[in-house]
């Protein structure tokens, strides 16, 4: 089987095409902005234009936006070639590829909204040991972490912390997906987000 594996959910835009377990193409871009515009031509540059019959696409948290189009984008092709489509977290594919080199237990840090930290615990099985949270950086410090670090904010937890844990910066990429466990994905394909949206409904 072929998956493709969408990642948007942060400043970078990723894709990958696997065949029976093997890398065959992928791309991976920091942009900030534009993933809606990048997306599509980066899939339709991957062997046979990306097609597959599984897709793997980021739920976030991250970039409303960024995870919004991913998911669109996934949803679209699934319809188009009648494919299956599962969504993973982010946090988890960052703690994945965190845990490449030394499978050991990680705290993933990355970058909230509003100044605020996201972050969470993962085990060294790569399964998530609380639910993530969207911290303003002194709660984050008092909170702790594991020895190892890793994500966007990793250096800067690392560095706060008085315990001498290692920070290592990571940015999803989707052509690391593979490495994710099983037990992460799911067909309950809906946005995860980091904090409540700022706008709400008049009462």
């Amino acid at each position: 089987m072929r998956i493709l594996a969408i990642e948007t959910a942060t400043e970078a835009c990723s894709v990958a095409l696997f065949e029976d377990g093997a890398l065959l193409a992928g791309e991976h871009r920091i942009l900030g902005r534009g993933h809606a515009e990048q997306l599509v031509p980066m899939i339709a540059a991957l062997p046979d234009r990306g097609h597959a019959g599984r897709i793997l696409v980021s739920l976030g948290p991250g970039s409303f936006t960024g995870v919004r189009i991913g998911i669109a984008t996934a949803r679209a092709l699934a319809i188009a070639w009648n494919a299956e489509v599962l969504g993973y977290p982010t946090l988890a594919l960052v703690a994945a590829i965190g845990r490449h080199e030394q499978p050991v237990p990680v705290t993933v840090c990355m970058t909230g909204g509003h100044g605020e930290w996201l972050i969470q615990d993962f085990s060294a099985d790569g399964l998530p040991q609380s639910n993530f949270a969207s911290l303003q950086p002194d709660a984050a410090n008092s909170r702790g972490a594991h020895k190892v670090i890793v994500g966007t904010k990793a250096s800067e937890l690392s560095t706060s912390l008085s315990t001498e844990a290692a920070g290592s910066t990571v940015i999803p990429d989707a052509r690391n997906v593979l490495a994710l466990p099983t037990e992460v994905l799911t067909s309950e394909i809906a946005p995860i987000y980091g904090r409540p949206p700022d706008a709400r409904l008049p009462s």
